[in-house]
């Protein structure tokens, strides 16, 4: 089993954006030296205050001076805001950058109707999967420069490594953006955190959609990886407490309720208590948003998980209350799983 980390840039309390970032590079730096085989920075858009990561192509180019072997990716960049043109020049530049180490993750997501109106984003597309799909599609045609002589944009030239073009992944948390990974023959990585009661579905439809295609990029069999919220710690009951936070976020967010990570004890508070540890075997109805273990219960549900939908990497993001709390979750993860160190 491989294994990933997805980094959202959360900023520590009473620190900045600078701080954030600083966390994420030390981050980055971890899971290259304990054997993680990527990372991937998120977007997210008017929260700035809270969550730093809100364009990873410039926050990939500093990790890409960071670090020397790990792979580095979006997680996701957002195609609903911008060209398909220019986000093949920001990670054509990062490959240039860091060669052969780029993940091109293409997602879309709405924001506050605030942040789009400033993103320039048209809410009211007429077909939202196939304009996404369209957008993917010229992505990768950009990156491998693969537009045929005669076309408008044949001559269009973008900055690359020559050690090959970043790797196009499509992200998502629904059977939808499965089936546009499948039908464009591409990569597939699944959001558990967001949508767990879809990750069964989403891999059905995205290997019953799937084309092994021309498309540049494309692969010739389904490939995929699942990203999901969990926190280690030497003990269940520990990993349970730290697992408080994840927990009272997302209660927050069923209210409408968005900021700044609570600390933990104010987490067990509105929690009522520390939160049950989650149990070692989960049936597929049971798969809960965030989970926590010991290394060797974690192992064991990422086992189960990945047999049930079919692919060997498992993507780590995390709520929890601290950053020196995340490094050793991702440790304990590490040793538990056996990675190879570099």
């Amino acid at each position: 089993m491989d294994l990933s980390l997805v980094d959202l840039s959360p900023v520590p309390r009473d620190g900045t954006a600078t701080d954030a970032y600083a966390n994420t590079v030390e981050a980055a730096k971890q899971a290259e030296r304990l054997g993680y085989e990527r990372i991937w920075v998120a977007e997210h858009h008017g929260m700035a205050s809270q969550i730093a990561g809100t364009t990873p192509e410039v926050l990939l180019g500093h990790l890409a001076a960071e670090t020397d072997a790990i792979r580095l990716g979006s997680g996701a960049v957002l195609l609903n805001h911008y060209s398909p043109f220019k986000v093949a020049e920001a990670f054509g530049a990062l490959d240039a950058l860091a060669p052969g180490r780029i993940d091109a993750g293409l997602g879309r997501a709405n924001g506050s109707p605030a942040a789009d109106r400033a993103l320039g984003v048209d809410r009211h597309v007429q077909n939202p999967d196939e304009d996404h799909a369209n957008k993917i599609e010229a992505v990768a045609t950009h990156l491998y420069d693969e537009y045929p002589q005669g076309h408008a944009y044949a001559d269009l030239e973008i900055a690359r490594s020559g050690q090959g073009p970043p790797v196009p992944w499509v992200l998502g948390s629904s059977p939808s953006s499965a089936a546009v990974a499948g039908e464009l023959g591409l990569r597939y990585c699944f959001a558990a955190f967001i949508r767990p009661q879809f990750a069964e579905p989403a891999f059905e439809t995205y290997r019953e959609s799937f084309e092994s295609s021309d498309l540049a990029g494309g692969i010739d069999e389904p490939e995929g990886m699942i990203a999901v919220n969990a926190v280690c710690a030497p003990s269940d009951e520990d990993a349970a407490r730290q697992r408080a936070v994840a927990e009272a976020v997302y209660k927050r967010m069923e209210r409408g309720v968005f900021g700044a990570r609570p600390t933990l004890e104010t987490a067990i508070d509105e929690l009522g208590g520390v939160p049950e540890p989650t149990p070692a075997t989960l049936d597929d109805d049971e798969w809960p948003r965030a989970i926590s273990g010991s290394p060797e219960t974690l192992v064991g549900l990422f086992e189960q998980l990945t047999d049930r939908v079919g692919v060997d990497e498992v993507m780590i993001q995390q709520s929890v209350a601290d950053h020196e709390t995340a490094l050793r979750s991702h440790e304990l993860l590490a040793d538990g799983v056996g990675l190879t160190p570099r």
